[in-house]
């Protein structure tokens, strides 16, 4: 996806854990941040406590949704998606994305990998490793301000 992009339609979910949204649930209020992550990754697991300390830190302001992209055959196990997630303490929506239907709209290759949206739905930062959420953060609160101003 290329920076200003229009949010894809949240289609294609296996399974949703933690609540099921849809593109409108994501739009119009607050930014959203898109969370690709993986049972097989560890990167990812080391990065949760931040990306979980993250999403409470801006629960009244911006929508988490975590998207479980499978990388093996072994991914795709529901009951170990659920497993790891409550281990991790991922309370957010997960998209469970074994047949990789939003991973290809978002033209997602990584994981973690991280996608902030406007509150219209545009895309205004992507980053993907396990290091960096001190530049997530900051491009986080750079569209929260825009947003705030805004309003």
């Amino acid at each position: 996806m290329k920076l200003r992009e229009q949010m894809p339609e949240l289609n294609g979910a296996t399974e949703w854990l933690n609540g099921e949204l849809n593109k409108s649930d994501l739009i119009g209020e607050k930014p959203t941040l898109f969370h690709f992550w993986s049972i097989s990754c560890g990167l990812c697991k080391e990065a949760m406590p931040q990306v979980n300390e993250f999403r409470d830190a801006y629960k009244d302001k911006l929508n988490v949704v975590a998207v479980h992209m499978p990388r093996s055959e072994k991914d795709l196990d529901l009951e170990e998606i659920k497993a790891v997630a409550a281990e991790h303490d991922i309370s957010q929506p997960i998209f469970v994305d074994s047949d990789h239907k939003l991973t290809d709209a978002f033209e997602n290759q990584y994981v973690p990998a991280y996608y902030v949206f406007d509150a219209e739905g545009k895309l205004r930062h992507f980053q993907a490793g396990g290091s960096g959420m001190k530049m997530l953060t900051k491009r986080v609160n750079r569209v929260l301000e825009e947003n705030e101003k805004s309003e």
